[in-house]
């Protein structure tokens, strides 16, 4: 086979290059692979009705009723994941020269992950050691102490470091997980693809179904082994464990970090390199197999766009779970709960019914589907896709609604003869909040970055007058995208907050149950969770496979349907992006209400409120501000910095092998992949360790500050500050740059489908320029910013013992 627009064997330059061969038998990728077969419907009865009877025979007031429900659900979450791999693996893994290509890609994301996880390693191991350390510097806890203000701070920093380690092994191993698996599926897509649309659709989606699907169930396991672990101990109150428990966020969110933004430097130095060359100057198509950087590229939409929003939906989750159950128990100490149980372990079961409700509506995404969507006219894969998440929200609330019923139903304190009954139905409202509010922040998204609607429109049609207006347009549509998602977490804030607090639970006007109700529409929110990142998934898995089926050379017809499927992956990653800034937003406001209520237990007195006209607050919450936009920048920076070395080396391989670009010659592939490595691995360190520093000498300053001047709080009110401005800017920052990018991206695909002037016309080279000016937004900066405002939170509430000084 021969690429399009080249004169030579695309598996020739391949092999030759050194990265694997093109024989019929490499095992790894035979066609037709299948595992051995499993008992799966044996065991999800065994599994489900197992878990029901020893749920049922468990005591009303035991641990273990709840931790048999949740680990049930999980169980089953990874009977799926079995079946699902089964599946795939079933596939076809493509031809000779489709294993030729993709096998590289997979070797080189495999690479940079074993270095990028060393790197991350070594951090980690430090940063375990100095939160050990950290609580040694907490004042003793008073006599007569209870709950965690009468624990050791021995204890309290071994139990915060173990959390930490096991967080950041349980997100790292999700990332990796997805990568090994998404490195597997786009071969076989590619190959999907010359049966029919619908196959390939079928192959691609399920492919990013299973690690959604075990991402969180290793969450959620993760986090109850921990709770487990900590209440077998007794040093606390069953409902009092979830303070302990901030490391695991603290662990998550540090990997994740590192994770979203080394590979994103990675994707989007390799990307911006092999379109400014390829593209624009050597006009030759995307994924071409002359191109020196094309190979790399493939590997950074994997070790990017699929690891990278893995990790970020981990540790959302994760640390919404850990903020939720500090409440829940915040609540039950003021309503004095006889049990407060249900309160704790809400969140956990929320979570472990996502992962049946998502696989239930993953499941009605089949080829006959398909075929008959077809058939009605509907050919776009987001509308197939969008029908599954339809049905995923509808067997959610379900659950949710009989979660709400039987956990948040009224309880009776001893001395009490009524509680009102429609307690639970205020937390119900409250979740469905969270819903509306998933489905208008991701509707927002498809909105502003589809080139089915006006605003991605607008921005092509601006390219034909140049680049200039190209950025102009893209820049307003952007900061235009920001008001639905910001109006609309705003809306459900508010509305949560005082359903919550009027709810009676706690008695009336009950801000502690107002908090619950804002935790309980953050619930709501990222209760499909494993759906929407099986639809990020799906984009790197698609782009992927287009690009196989670009360098093997395969037909029009195939390369139409990866295109149709990689635009479509445009916009379910933007779709991410838009559900996981919000759920941050609320995850955010919930976690500033666990520092709040940490804060004041650490220092002995009441910490509700914050005085911004206090001027070491408002310089605390200038540089919260301050901190977001070098971070930005920095990440920004260094995609140019790497981006401008990989046009550099592949505007001189083009030059020094003249017979590359004639098909001659096969370009120094290995030179991009090697480059793009270790700058990402360079670029990341600052940036990561800025976030993680910058709070704690605020913190720890301002403590010193307040020590020296009689004020034992200031340290935390300052912090307090600098996390709420950070957080306001971080959100707004992350939206405008996702959406703005994703627009750039899918105008310029709606150039090349014709439209303006279609491909190498003046309007697609200045739709490009857009699309690059974007991808450091939307793949580095943007999802990055994500975990950051995450970060801070979960960083002040491990190393919280810091900032105060007990009175």
């Amino acid at each position: 086979m021969r690429s399009r627009g080249s004169n030579a064997p695309v598996v020739g330059l391949v092999d030759e290059a050194g990265y694997g061969h093109a024989d019929d038998d490499v095992k790894h990728y035979a066609s037709k692979r299948r595992l051995k077969r499993l008992p799966l419907v044996p065991a999800f009865l065994v599994v489900v009705v197992g878990g029901g009877i020893a749920c049922a025979m468990a005591p009303a007031q035991s641990v273990s009723r709840y931790v048999l429900f949740v680990v049930s659900c999980c169980a089953c979450g990874s009977l799926f994941s079995v079946w699902l791999w089964r599946w795939i693996a079933s596939k076809d893994g493509g031809d000779a020269s489709m294993r030729a290509i993709s096998q590289p890609i997979a070797e080189g994301a495999g690479a940079f992950l074993r270095v990028q996880y060393g790197a991350i390693a070594k951090m980690a191991v430090v940063l375990m050691l100095l939160i050990g350390a950290s609580y040694q510097l907490r004042p003793p806890p008073p006599p007569g102490g209870e709950g965690i203000e009468a624990v050791s701070t021995r204890v309290l920093g071994l139990v915060a470091s173990a959390g930490f380690f096991v967080g950041a092994v349980c997100s790292a191993t999700s990332g990796y997980v997805s990568m090994r698996v998404a490195s597997s599926t786009n071969v076989r897509v590619a190959s999907a693809a010359r049966r029919s649309y619908a196959d390939a659709l079928i192959v691609c989606f399920r492919g990013g179904l299973f690690s959604a699907v075990l991402n969180l169930t290793l969450c959620v396991v993760g986090l109850v082994g921990l709770f487990v672990a900590v209440d077998a101990t007794a040093v606390v109150p069953s409902h009092d464990v979830p303070l302990l428990l901030v490391g695991y966020g603290f662990g998550a969110s540090f990997v994740a970090l590192f994770m979203q933004l080394g590979g994103g430097i990675y994707t989007k130095a390799a990307d911006v390199g092999a379109d400014l060359v390829g593209k624009v100057e050597a006009s030759i198509p995307e994924d071409d197999p002359r191109n020196p950087a094309v190979v790399a590229d493939l590997v950074g939409d994997l070790v990017g766009d699929c690891v990278g929003s893995s990790a970020d939906v981990f540790e959302s989750v994760g640390a919404e779970i850990i903020g939720a159950m500090i409440l829940g128990g915040q609540v039950a100490r003021d309503a004095e709960l006889p049990n407060p149980l249900p309160l704790v372990f809400f969140p956990l079961v929320v979570h472990a019914l996502d992962v049946i409700a998502s696989s239930v509506g993953a499941l009605t995404i089949t080829k006959g589907a398909v075929v008959r969507a077809e058939k009605s006219g509907t050919t776009q894969p987001m509308a197939i896709l969008l029908r599954g998440y339809c049905v995923t929200l509808v067997v959610a609330l379900a659950g949710f609604t009989i979660a709400c019923r039987a956990m948040l139903g009224g309880q009776r304190r001893d001395d009490e003869t009524d509680r009102t009954a429609t307690t639970w139905l205020h937390f119900e409202a409250c979740g469905l909040l969270g819903f509306l509010t998933a489905f208008a922040c991701a509707q927002s998204s498809r909105y502003y970055t589809d080139y089915a609607y006006p605003p991605v429109r607008k921005i092509a049609e601006a390219a034909t007058t140049g680049h200039g207006t190209n950025i102009i347009v893209g820049l307003a549509v952007g900061f235009e995208s920001t008001a639905v998602p910001t109006i609309s977490v705003a809306c459900s804030v508010i509305a949560s907050y005082h359903l919550g607090r009027t709810s009676g639970l706690a008695g009336p006007d009950s801000h502690s149950a107002g908090l619950f109700g804002t935790a309980v529409a953050t619930m709501g929110m990222l209760a499909t969770a494993v759906y929407v990142l099986s639809m990020n998934n799906f984009g790197p898995i698609a782009d992927n496979a287009g690009g196989i089926a670009e360098m093997s050379g395969q037909s029009d017809r195939v390369r139409q349907a990866t295109d149709a499927l990689d635009a479509a992956g445009n916009v379910t990653k933007a779709i991410t992006k838009g559900y996981s800034i919000g759920s941050a937003s609320l995850a955010c406001f919930l976690l500033f209400a666990a520092f709040m209520d940490e804060f004041a237990q650490f220092a002995g007195r009441p910490l509700e409120s914050v005085d911004v006209s206090t001027p070491e607050v408002l310089v605390g919450g200038l540089l919260g501000v301050c901190m977001v936009y070098v971070f930005a920048g920095m990440a920004i920076a260094a995609v140019g910095r790497t981006a401008s070395e990989v046009v550099t080396e592949v505007r001189r391989q083009f030059r020094d092998t003249p017979g590359i670009l004639a098909g001659d010659e096969r370009p120094d592939y290995a030179q991009c992949v090697a480059m793009c490595t270790r700058a990402a691995l360079d670029e990341m360190r600052i940036p990561g360790l800025l976030c993680v520093a910058a709070p704690v000498a605020v913190g720890l300053v301002f403590r010193v500050v307040g020590d020296l001047t009689g004020r034992p709080l200031l340290g935390a009110e300052t912090l307090a500050a600098y996390l709420v401005f950070a957080t306001v800017t971080g959100i707004l920052t992350a939206l405008m740059f996702d959406n703005v990018g994703g627009a750039w991206d899918n105008a310029k695909k709606y150039v090349e489908l014709g439209h303006f002037g279609g491909k190498n016309s003046e309007a697609h080279k200045a739709a490009v320029t857009g699309d690059t000016v974007g991808d450091p937004l939307k793949d580095t900066a943007g999802p990055s910013l994500h975990v950051v405002i995450k970060l801070l939170s979960t960083t002040t509430l491990v190393l919280g013992p810091l900032f105060v000084s007990r009175v």
